[in-house]
């Protein structure tokens, strides 16, 4: 009796590690010895205030990220934002940590404190974050939020003084030969073009058309582009959807289809530092990196 136990034991762990090898075990929690694939280049673009269901599913108001980016990447169905209103979110996503920041009040100014930025810069990789509509490079201006343009409570990075001003450049600076590219760019779309004061039809042609020849140009490059969203469409309370946003994988190495294990700010910002070797911050530390969408 021992010894057949023993023998259906033996059987089922064989199973599961060919299911496992074999991809079946597609979704949800990854194999411990699953690792992150290393690109050479990352672009990670931040929408505004959108929920996950008014973006995905919706190629009536966003027909470029459904029919070319959702439909070719990897969509994380239950992606969640970790506060509002708008600048934690961008803080979470590149400190791992919300600085203890509760406001969009501007400006926001923290002393060496570990960031992303500073962690590629330190390990002799390179770091940019291109803001569109920003005065000027290595602006420290706050903007306004009554406009359509620029505000810096959008933009992290300029708030750590270890991440040189260098690393602050206008949209305009974002390279059209993209092998020049930093190992890793944030995107920052303005009021309008980030959907925060303008529809989604905007926000999803400004990606196409500033954005969609550098998502073709992934595939066949070991590159990859990360869409994802600060926070949900919450108003005072209403409207939203518990802070699920959407969350997008697209380019080489990228498995297709619909993920639904849970992703956060902090996950994502683990998945990058796992894939450039960094030290893990913040609350990333207690995160997981996303190991299962790569082929």
């Amino acid at each position: 009796m021992r010894n057949r136990r023993l023998g259906r034991v033996l059987a089922l762990t064989a199973l599961v590690a060919g299911l496992v090898s074999a991809g079946a075990l597609r979704s949800g929690v990854a194999s411990a010895h699953a690792t992150v694939h290393k690109f050479d280049h990352v672009v990670v673009v931040v929408m505004e205030n959108k929920n996950y269901k008014a973006i995905i599913g919706r190629p009536d108001e966003a027909p470029y990220i459904n029919n070319h980016l959702a439909a070719g990447g990897a969509v994380f169905s239950n992606s969640f934002a970790v506060a509002h209103p708008s600048q934690p979110n961008y803080l979470a996503l590149f400190s791992g940590s919300t600085q203890g920041v509760t406001s969009d009040n501007c400006p926001q100014n923290f002393t060496n404190m570990a960031n992303l930025g500073a962690q590629l810069i330190d390990a002799d990789l390179t770091f940019k974050g291109f803001a569109e509509s920003m005065p000027a490079d290595g602006s420290t201006k706050c903007g306004s939020f009554l406009s359509l343009g620029y505000v810096r409570a959008h933009n992290p990075w300029v708030d750590f003084d270890n991440v040189p001003s260098s690393s602050n450049l206008t949209f305009k600076r974002f390279p059209t030969s993209f092998s020049k590219l930093p190992t890793v760019s944030f995107v920052i779309p303005n009021l309008c073009h980030d959907m925060h004061s303008c529809s989604r039809d905007t926000g999803d042609s400004w990606i196409k058309n500033n954005l969609g020849a550098y998502a073709t140009w992934t595939l066949k490059h070991n590159s990859l582009l990360i869409l994802t969203w600060d926070e949900d469409g919450e108003i005072l309370g209403l409207g939203g959807d518990n802070n699920k946003v959407p969350t997008i994988f697209y380019g080489a190495h990228v498995r297709h289809g619909t993920f639904s294990e849970h992703v956060s700010h902090y996950r994502v910002l683990r998945t990058l530092e796992n894939m450039y070797g960094l030290a893990h911050i913040g609350a990333a530390k207690r995160a997981t990196p996303i190991t299962d969408v790569w082929k």
